[in-house]
């Protein structure tokens, strides 16, 4: 299973590429949902995707989402992370509302362990919170200052587009996520879903005394009680990437987290993230980034 990156959404839904589509310095997007759909408008297939999404919608439909399967029927405020695979199965074309998409570096700066520390990304979240017509105009009335200020000229447009967004995630943590879940899929989304939330667990790294311990596919397998070929080919029929992919890109993840955001030396960095030598660690980074970690310290 393919994951779909930005180019491949922009194709799709519009065939067209934005002018600022930079993944490394962050993308940020919004759209009404009218706009998106019609006669011509390609079927949503069940796969990740390498972008976060929060969606406002009216209407009828059943989103089958990493291992269960939700009913959705009026309003409702869904959240959708890169981490689980997801597809919507559309029962009508009376649909509205909003979605909006952005990459996780658009907010790293704002979330310091990343935007998996909010409980609607986190790893067996429940995605979905059901809206009724009061809550439903107050978010629409978020995702339309979004729209105004994305195609505005103010300097700090982003900044305050940030703001919205974050507002709508606290709104809606006060409502309460649907479960209205009837059937799982199959059993290689479960155990790719249970792998991602073991490797999740390891962070963030709060201390360098804290060891990331799960560091191979051999690792994660015992720990699932399942064979590592099993799993690896659980998760790249699931993913379109391989266990090390995914152990190297969180890796990665945190590792650049914590020479942002912390003073600790690249000794305890590297040693904290499993690497025994720091030439290990500094060879890591360097293979991942084609910089090394202190010159990306120093950027």
């Amino acid at each position: 299973m393919a994951t779909e990156t930005l180019e491949d959404f922009y194709r799709n839904k519009f065939d067209w590429l934005p002018n600022n589509l930079q993944q490394n310095i962050g993308h940020f997007n919004v759209f009404r949902i009218e706009d998106c759909i019609g006669p011509n408008a390609k079927p949503v297939t069940y796969s990740r995707r390498s972008f976060y999404k929060i969606s406002l919608m009216r209407g009828n439909d059943i989103i089958h989402y990493a291992d269960k399967s939700i009913t959705l029927s009026g309003a409702s405020l869904m959240f959708f992370s890169p981490h689980v695979p997801y597809t919507f199965e559309h029962q009508s074309d009376d649909r509205s509302g909003f979605f909006c998409i952005f990459t996780e570096d658009f907010f790293r700066e704002r979330f310091r362990g990343g935007l998996s520390e909010l409980p609607m990304f986190a790893l067996g979240a429940k995605p979905v919170y059901a809206l009724d017509e009061s809550q439903y105009e107050y978010v629409g009335g978020l995702f339309m200052k979004m729209m105004e200020e994305i195609n505005s000229e103010y300097a700090f447009k982003y900044d305050l587009i940030r703001n919205y967004v974050t507002e709508v995630a606290y709104y809606a943590l006060k409502t309460q996520p649907s479960e209205n879940v009837y059937k799982h899929a199959d059993a290689k989304s479960r155990i790719t879903s249970v792998f991602t939330e073991l490797l999740e667990r390891q962070f963030p790294i709060e201390t360098p005394s804290q060891r990331f311990i799960l560091r191979s596919a051999n690792d994660f397998a015992q720990r699932l009680s399942v064979h590592v070929n099993h799993l690896n080919r659980a998760i790249r029929e699931t993913t379109g990437k391989t266990t090390t992919d995914h152990i190297a890109e969180r890796l990665l993840s945190e590792a650049k987290s914590l020479l942002r955001h912390t003073d600790w030396n690249i000794s305890e960095i590297g040693y904290c993230l499993g690497f025994e030598e720091p030439t290990h660690f500094n060879n890591f980074f360097k293979k991942q980034t084609q910089i090394t970690p202190s010159t990306f310290r120093n950027v």
